[in-house]
């Protein structure tokens, strides 16, 4: 998704089972859930206009109850002085609905019957503070854009406001003719309707939530870049950016390939890459990638940028975190699949590259911030971005590749992913996915490297003597010691030796023989441990 400021700023100028069972369960994420109410599709009828910032909207929801119909309560900013919705109307059906609005919450009293599933329509007009990011242009050019992560859908579009509840999106954009549109989903429809405004549809048949749905209604340039396993690539940028844009966005089609073949089947209709008002670096809608304005150079620059939202359309997307505070079941996983496909691109040295920034950014981090990955004390959606949930998830992601080689970790990805395609997971459903095929028990690992604060510390030394190598090494971090596999890299004559250790031990003494004194001796020489060297 969105792309973490610091994590922007590199690309751009970017225990045990009890206590584990105890830390699942004690989970921040306050949205009142309502897992008996389902909503399965959302229809949202828009109207924009040049003369205000005015939008009038009718949507149409429809719910499965599935154990008994109850109270159905919708996401919506009422009206405060200039900003916010007003509701005109609320139907049941074609009659009007017991519903009563207060606390930016629409709460439905759904009419007796033993009809399960039930249609509701939602009118309203306003003008949204945020969400829809109604504006102009680095061009001057008066648009309008989605921007709904992590819960402003609320701002204009009726909804339950939370990745735990996805359904299928149908936008139906009315706005005035000169303008270029695209949206979450296929366009099913573009018609002109002879008074100076065009309809224009769109529909996402694959369950979404609201934080990656979007529109860009502006004056675009458009291009089909390619069709990968089926699915359309396509860049909308601004017509003073084609010819850059059109070149920087074209690598999204090798991003995708990539990611089908070693992954799984693409979930949405389309992937459209957007140039956009985002107040992120990249936010990944569903399908309609939006970047940010001046990731159009024309200089190519922003593969890296590409490949991290596009990973996000499988991870974050389709296989989504069901509570705010496993969001680095998004963002950890997105970036690292970014290093991935930039290894598969540019040869392991690339991988070492990009995991060495990220090691330095998640010790500096940490240093002013020391929690835990999946930090249960965070309360707010919009605190979840973190370097924890970004680099330092990934190096977990990374750490676990090598703990399990790159077969088994492949295949529990592919088997995680076609688990929860479409669907919602917490961190103890991807361990356990991981288990069921690497076999192994992974509690400790997931326990120790997001559950518990901080990293390795290590203050360490080696000498030579009567043919062997002594290497004393302690960890020096004020809390547990952690347990892990410890490459170790001796270097003589230009040629590198690894040795493999565990250690597990506040303070240990490793010894290797050897015949010669060697020239140097270096800890984690692949980078496949997370861990700060200390003198």
């Amino acid at each position: 998704m969105k792309l973490y400021f610091p994590y922007l700023k590199r690309y751009t100028c970017l225990a045990t089972c009890l206590l584990f069972a105890i830390v699942e369960m004690a989970a921040q994420d306050l949205y009142p859930k309502n897992e008996a109410v389902d909503v399965q599709d959302y229809i949202f009828n828009l109207t924009l206009n040049d003369e205000n910032n005015v939008i009038i909207g009718e949507a149409q929801i429809n719910v499965a109850f599935k154990d008994k119909v109850d109270t159905l309560v919708l996401d919506l900013i009422g009206k405060s002085q200039k900003y916010g919705m007003e509701i005109t109307t609320v139907l049941e059906g074609d009659k009007v609905a017991n519903y009563s609005f207060s606390k930016n919450k629409i709460h439905i009293l759904p009419s007796e019957s033993k009809e399960n599933t039930r249609t509701f329509k939602v009118f309203y007009e306003g003008i949204p503070e945020r969400g829809l990011v109604i504006s102009t242009t680095k061009f001057g050019q008066r648009s309008f854009f989605g921007d709904n992560w992590p819960n402003l859908a609320r701002h204009w579009l009726p909804s339950v406001d939370h990745p735990y509840d996805k359904a299928t999106i149908e936008f139906r954009i009315t706005a005035p003719e000169d303008y270029d549109v695209v949206a979450t989903g296929e366009k099913l429809e573009e018609s002109n309707l002879g008074n100076g405004f065009k309809l224009t549809t769109y529909k996402e048949p694959a369950p979404v939530a609201m934080k990656v749905v979007t529109i860009g209604v502006t004056k675009f340039a458009s291009k089909l870049l390619d069709v990968v396993h089926g699915i359309p690539v396509t860049a909308w940028v601004y017509p003073e950016n084609r010819l850059e844009g059109f070149s920087d966005y074209n690598v999204a089609s090798k991003v995708l390939d990539y990611f089908i073949e070693n992954i799984g089947p693409y979930s949405y209709a389309k992937l459209a890459n957007m140039q956009a008002k985002t107040q992120w670096g990249g936010l990944e809608n569903a399908g309609t990638i939006a970047y940010f304005e001046n990731s159009v150079t024309g200089k190519n620059t922003v593969e890296a940028l590409i490949a991290h939202e596009i990973a996000h359309q499988w991870f974050g997307n389709s296989a989504t975190e069901a509570s705010w505070n496993h969001v680095w079941l998004s963002e950890g996983f997105a970036t690292y699949f970014s290093i991935l496909y930039l290894e598969h691109v540019y040869g392991d040295e690339k991988r070492k590259d990009e995991l060495a920034l990220d090691r330095k950014q998640i010790i500096d981090y940490y240093k002013q911030n020391p929690s835990p990955i999946v930090d249960l004390t965070i309360k707010d959606p919009m605190r979840v971005l973190s370097i924890n949930s970004y680099q330092k998830g990934g190096w977990v992601l990374n750490m676990l590749r090598h703990k399990l080689g790159d077969d088994l970790f492949w295949k529990g990805i592919r088997h995680y992913y076609g688990t929860f395609r479409n669907s919602n997971a917490l961190t103890d459903d991807f361990r356990k996915a991981m288990e069921e095929v690497s076999g192994e028990q992974l509690e400790p690992f997931f326990q120790q490297w997001l559950f518990t604060k901080g990293h390795p510390e290590i203050k360490w030394d080696w000498s030579y003597e009567k043919g062997k190598v002594r290497i004393d090494l302690e960890q020096i971090q004020k809390h547990h010691p952690f347990d892990f596999p410890l490459e170790i890299g001796i270097v003589q004559d230009d040629e590198l030796k690894i040795m493999k250790v565990t250690v597990n031990k506040k303070s240990e003494v490793f010894e290797f023989a050897l015949e010669a004194r060697p020239d140097n001796i270096v800890l984690d020489p692949n980078y496949w441990l997370l861990f700060e060297e200390k003198i």
